[in-house]
């Protein structure tokens, strides 16, 4: 089987220079060239794969047991003739708090603005692509299906392609549950103030910090505050629990649940939109994704929705069907 070639190039971000997290604006993005990319003067699609929470585009490289990298499944789908050759990017979007969620937040950096402004450029100018929407991507899973789908809503005229893998959809189902273990947290850990100074040497990692880390990184990119003491407000009242409801309005502004009827002829405009969870979600994003299903269907957008027998994670083996589908859809 022949196999691509991954060039691991060292960007360095304007947009990020100096963002509020002190997270380092020089980001390695690895690209995936497919087979036959010397041998020929061919342009190729591109597909912008975002990594989930806690991930960034180097952990598509990692090698594991009974798995593939994503250039082994690139190479493989290549050969079984079920993929085109395509050009895949994976950008590096993580914080220090966990990632970005690929938004633009005073609080943590313009993480949108860093694949839309600069990477497609980069990518562009530097590969031979087809530079157009119709033939550039961009599939997630996890955070990364969030990105994913909030990159199609905000930016149709330069990802005509989205996909995604169990993406949070849904916060009232897929977030709140969290709430407790965050509580607990900041009770166990000495207050959020200690807890910001000393999670990343917190052992072991246990389910009440990661909800807490969880909780915080999303506060960071859907409800900042310039004047909080670390620049963005929780949604709740860290005493009693009870939900502040202005702060939880600013987090729901940016489920893409919420945005359909606004983003009605951005999502319609797209020509491949699809979604899947797995039936075992562990985080109710089944659930979400039905309802998003609906609120598609009622304004007539054209999507593909599946369920999968299966949980949240080590559910790589899914970017089978979404490289696919984009295949099948920047064919002539």
């Amino acid at each position: 089987m022949s196999e691509g070639t991954v060039v691991i190039e060292t960007i360095a971000s304007e947009v990020l220079r100096g963002n509020p997290l002190g997270d380092p604006f020089v980001r390695r993005v690895p690209i995936y060239l497919p087979p036959d990319y010397d041998a020929s003067d061919t342009h190729y699609p591109v597909v912008f794969v975002l990594a989930g929470f806690t991930g960034r585009g180097v952990t598509h490289l990692n090698d594991a047991p009974w798995d593939e990298t994503l250039p082994q499944r690139m190479d493989r789908l290549i050969a079984e003739g079920v993929v085109r050759p395509m050009i895949v990017v994976m950008p590096d979007c993580f914080t220090r708090l966990g990632g970005s969620q690929y938004l633009n937040s005073p609080a943590v950096g313009r993480y949108t603005d860093h694949i839309v402004q600069e990477l497609v450029a980069y990518v562009d100018q530097n590969y031979r692509t087809l530079p157009e929407r119709a033939y550039r991507a961009v599939v997630g899973k996890s955070s990364g299906g969030y990105g994913a789908l909030t990159l199609g809503l905000q930016h149709p005229d330069v990802f005509g392609l989205v996909a995604s893998h169990s993406g949070d959809l849904y916060f009232e189902h897929c977030y709140k549950p969290d709430f407790f273990g965050a509580l607990r947290g900041l009770r166990k850990y000495g207050g959020l103030e200690n807890f910001w100074r000393t999670f990343p040497t917190i052992r072991p990692k246990d389910r009440d910090l990661n909800a807490l880390l969880n909780i915080i990184a999303m506060s960071a990119c859907y409800s900042p505050n310039a004047t909080a003491p670390f620049g963005f407000d929780l949604p709740f009242d860290i005493e009693t629990g009870e939900l502040r409801a202005e702060v939880w309005a600013r987090w729901l502004a940016h489920d893409p649940v919420e945005r359909v009827d606004a983003c009605a002829d951005a999502l319609r405009s797209l020509r491949l939109l699809h979604f899947d969870a797995g039936t075992r979600d562990e985080f109710n994003l089944q659930y979400g994704a039905r309802i998003f299903a609906q609120r598609l269907a009622a304004h007539h957008i054209p999507f593909t929705h599946e369920e999968f027998d299966d949980g949240h994670f080590n559910i790589q083996y899914r970017y089978d069907v979404s490289l696919k589908a984009i295949s099948r859809a920047t064919n002539p």
